[in-house]
């Protein structure tokens, strides 16, 4: 699955490891998260879109197989 988590933090420049501790994983999830190697779970997803005051939908992107 596909995010633009990447994107939004560089834009509001902040670092995987401000991310890391806001949303309460380690900065390798979120690294794994960025290079599209883990899929979050809805509850993490769910907390990275509301710190970055998103919907779910405009950070990762669903396409079915």
């Amino acid at each position: 699955m596909d995010n633009r988590i990447k994107e939004l933090r560089k834009d509001n420049k902040i670092t995987q490891d401000d991310l890391a501790m806001a949303v309460g994983v380690t900065r390798q999830t979120i690294i794994s998260l960025e290079n599209g190697k883990y899929n979050a779970s809805l509850s993490l997803a769910y907390k990275i879109a509301r710190y970055f005051g998103r919907s779910i939908e405009e950070i990762f992107i669903f396409e079915e197989e």
